[in-house]
């Protein structure tokens, strides 16, 4: 520790003598200044022992010793030292009944104890403390590295929680908490988590303090850190203590900072590698090669293929070509996933990889991401985390979409589709299901929609497409044409008998004519098409077209 006004006061060579102040000896001392100066307050910073002979000072004035002791006290001077035999044989009383009521510890410096000898001391004292905190920080960053290699993030986290006697924990890139040290500061770390979401938004490194809020339980100091070498942050360390930390508890902390940087920041070739083969993984499995692709995946992936899983192919897509859906999403998204939504910065498919290797990282599960140009590949195991997240997250954006009525621009909008779970023979039916879930939440204006969603519903939304409508248009506008001459009405004529399945009594009864007149009518749509409704293909072409055309109006 450094040196304090009673270690210099036992200190054999000086012979110091305490004659007030005897209470506040145990305060640290940052330096020894010496000042004849009758107003020295301006060059102190706190924390010194002011030496003085009383030189330019009325010693013997009560009240001239009063103000001067108390300016020194409001500086934060830690003690007052008084050469005797110099200008005065003894300390006046006045300085000495000053220092008294001011609390301010006065010691008295003997003839033959020079000024330089008290300074000497202190520096040798600083000296040496702050070699006693090298040592141990070099010490505890042997510790640290030991427990980084056996025990992981987890092991260091609980050698850095008794280096700096408090407690410790690690976040994940989306805010979470992964570890603690000990256990009992889970729930103090979990109360960080909006202190650690503000922290990403600042480009690494960075940290912050987080203080208490004022409950009993919450009055540590709290340290935290950015972890990673990239633009954004991949986690982060918090650090809690009872107080500010010293020299060696904060080469401690700078130790474990860049441990975990190591430990949970993987080098940009080791992440091109396990790419490579996550794609050659992917590759295999399309081609119909589960058993070369499970080779291959090793332990790195091999464990994701072993039970069902799904694919999900995202993709982005300008918000102006994004027809948005009027209802809102029908499930409810996490306030995790809210706020990673919310968070959301640059491009979709990166935020979207973050959330799901986030996911599988907590849950230790695997997951697969293959970046293909403008599309995102992800092979997750079915009613797994990273499955739950992307889901979660998709429809997140598509909620905070919906709210603000997205307004067109040129903002780049996720897309995902995802397939039903599959084996691994069964790879290249999924991504297909995928592509097409995909090609559907496009159509339909969702950011989100899963292969077992195709089958559900009708099938109507699906023809409300520019390009169907078209077609539509275009096959009965001759009938539109024909109508507006007032000579019968055949397209009403065309949609009774196509929803009554031909049956002329019905369909001739719903419009209110004689069948025979229905038939006539049939007879001049053939013939103004050009087209026999006898085909079962121009039937359900021409009744998709009417459709089209009916939700369009």
């Amino acid at each position: 520790m450094p040196p304090t006004l009673a270690s210099l006061v036992h200190h054999s060579a000086l012979k110091l003598t305490v004659r007030a102040g005897e209470d506040r000896l145990d305060v640290p001392v940052r330096w020894a200044h010496v000042s004849e100066l009758a107003d020295p307050v301006p060059y102190m910073e706190g924390g010194e022992l002011l030496l003085i002979t009383a030189l330019q000072l009325d010693a013997e004035d009560p009240e001239a010793m009063r103000r001067y002791v108390k300016r020194l006290a409001g500086a934060g001077v830690v003690g007052l030292g008084f050469a005797v035999g110099v200008n005065y044989d003894e300390i006046p009383g006045a300085l000495v009944e000053a220092a008294r009521d001011e609390g301010l510890p006065l010691l008295e410096v003997p003839r033959r104890t020079p000024f330089l000898a008290i300074s000497k001391a202190v520096s040798a004292a600083i000296a040496a403390d702050q070699y006693r905190s090298v040592t141990a920080g070099f010490a505890a960053q042997r510790e640290l590295t030991k427990q980084a290699l056996t025990g992981g993030p987890e092991g260091l986290l609980a050698a850095l929680a008794s280096q700096v006697d408090g407690w410790a924990a690690l976040y994940d890139a989306s805010g979470a908490v992964v570890a603690t040290a000990p256990e009992w500061a889970g729930r103090r770390a979990a109360r960080l988590t909006a202190d650690v979401e503000r922290l990403r938004e600042r480009p690494a490194p960075a940290s912050s303090v987080a203080g208490g809020s004022g409950t009993s339980d919450n009055d540590d100091r709290v340290e935290l850190h950015s972890l990673g070498t990239g633009r954004r942050p991949r986690s982060a360390l918090a650090v809690g203590t009872a107080a500010a930390l010293g020299t060696a508890e904060r080469y401690a902390v700078h130790s474990a900072i860049a441990l975990l940087t190591l430990t949970t920041e993987r080098s940009r070739s080791l992440q091109a590698a396990e790419q490579r083969i996550g794609a050659a993984v992917l590759r295999m499995l399309l081609a119909g090669e589960p058993e070369h692709a499970r080779t291959v995946a090793g332990e790195l992936y091999g464990g994701l293929l072993d039970a069902p899983f799904r694919l999900i192919v995202a993709e982005t897509v300008a918000v102006s070509s994004v027809r948005i859906a009027a209802d809102a999403p029908t499930r409810v998204p996490s306030a995790a996933a809210l706020a990673a939504a919310a968070d959301i910065n640059g491009d979709p498919l990166e935020a979207l990889t973050e959330v799901v290797e986030s996911a599988a990282a907590r849950s230790g599960e695997a997951v697969l991401v293959v970046p293909e140009g403008k599309r995102l590949v992800v092979l997750a195991a079915d009613g797994g985390a990273a499955v739950t997240a992307c889901g979660e997250y998709a429809i997140a954006l598509e909620a905070a979409r919906t709210r603000e009525q997205a307004t067109a621009g040129d903002e780049d909008e996720l897309v995902v589709g995802v397939s039903a779970p599959v084996g691994p023979i069964a790879a290249a039916a999924a991504y297909k299901q995928a592509e097409q879930a995909l090609s559907v939440a496009r159509r339909r204006g969702r950011m989100y929609v899963e292969h077992e969603q195709l089958a559900s519903g009708s099938v109507l939304p699906l023809l409300a497409d520019d390009a169907v409508r078209a077609f539509a248009d275009g096959l009965l506008r001759p009938l539109y044409e024909h109508d507006a001459t007032g000579r019968g009405d055949l397209v009403a004529s065309l949609r009774a008998w196509l929803s009554r399945h031909g049956q002329w009594d019905a369909a001739a009864a719903d419009l209110g004519v004689h069948r025979h007149t229905l038939r006539y009518r049939m007879r001049r749509v053939e013939e103004i098409l050009g087209r026999s409704l006898d085909d079962p293909d121009v039937r359900m072409e021409l009744w998709l077209a009417l459709k089209a055309t009916a939700s369009a109006e």
